[in-house]
């Protein structure tokens, strides 16, 4: 323990620099297909890291990440704004993400609580890991003839709320809300463009939703001094999810999510082969 001299505050310099792993996890798994939550989980195991605060706090990095995506599409949200009064397209769009938006909430009050005390382990973040390596492979063996939307202006609340019930699959730790929306979406007839670009939309109420409401609900758990941690957490997710977001919107022109799903299987593989050996003593 060091203490700013200026200041008198004790600072847990070791805390610190957990937050600042935990947020460069987030930051950089949150919208690729390969679950952040289950890196998350995993990566507070090997640290020591996930007591009722750490819980809170992995929830609560995550407006750090959306705000990334806020600005890398800062022009179209604005623009969607300003256009609200007389654009039916803006509306439609506004529409279809509340309505994609909406089954995540129902459906997270009514299980989120049970969700989290039997299936944060990992057990079950390693078979969904492999699992969802699975499901993509399948996904990207579609023919180019299923694709009916190749933007996200074609779609209709339909569309949105067909991909909102495939986001709920997401509170299974390891399934990755970013995977089952890009994906999802890539099944049901969108493009792998159209579908990466509502994932991220959708990813703007749903997240700061969810930090928002576990902030209030754990506020217990939480006092002034927790500042530091949350603000290091912050402020790390968002500059690693800023470059991951830039770099995924150029890597889909001309790529598959093939690789993610290979390494999602052999990821989860190597925590079972870790778990059930006893090698690394994971978090329950």
């Amino acid at each position: 323990m060091r203490s700013f001299a200026s200041s008198g505050v004790a600072v847990d310099w070791v805390l610190l620099l957990k937050a600042a792993i935990m947020g460069m996890v987030e930051g950089l798994t949150e919208f690729l297909p390969i679950s952040s939550t289950g890196h998350l989980i995993l990566a507070g195991s090997l640290l020591d890291f996930a007591d009722a605060k750490a819980k809170v706090f992995d929830i609560a990095i995550q407006t750090g990440a959306i705000l990334a995506v806020i600005i890398v599409y800062w022009q179209r949200l604005r623009d969607t704004v300003l256009q609200l009064p007389n654009s039916p397209a803006a509306r439609r769009f506004v529409a279809n993400v509340a309505i994609g938006f909406l089954p995540a909430v129902v459906l997270g009050l009514l299980f989120g609580k049970a969700i989290k005390a039997h299936l944060f382990n990992a057990p079950v973040v390693a078979s969904t890991f492999i699992l969802g390596g699975v499901i993509i492979l399948w996904a990207e063996r579609r023919p180019p003839s299923s694709v009916r939307l190749a933007e996200v202006d074609q779609m209709g609340a339909w569309d949105a709320l067909k991909v909102g019930l495939v986001q709920c699959l997401a509170m299974i730790p390891g399934t990755s809300r970013s995977g089952a929306t890009i994906i999802g979406g890539m099944l049901l007839g969108l493009s792998r463009k159209a579908a990466t670009d509502f994932s991220f939309f959708l990813a703007i109420p749903t997240l700061i939703g969810a930090g928002v409401y576990s902030l209030y609900k754990e506020r217990a758990h939480l006092a002034a001094s927790d500042a530091p941690l949350f603000g290091v957490g912050l402020v790390v997710s968002f500059i690693f999810a800023w470059l991951c977001v830039r770099w995924l919107l150029r890597y889909i022109a001309t790529h598959t999510f093939t690789p993610f799903a290979w390494y999602r299987i052999a990821f989860g593989g190597v925590v079972l082969l870790t778990y059930f050996t006893g090698w690394v003593a994971w978090a329950d």
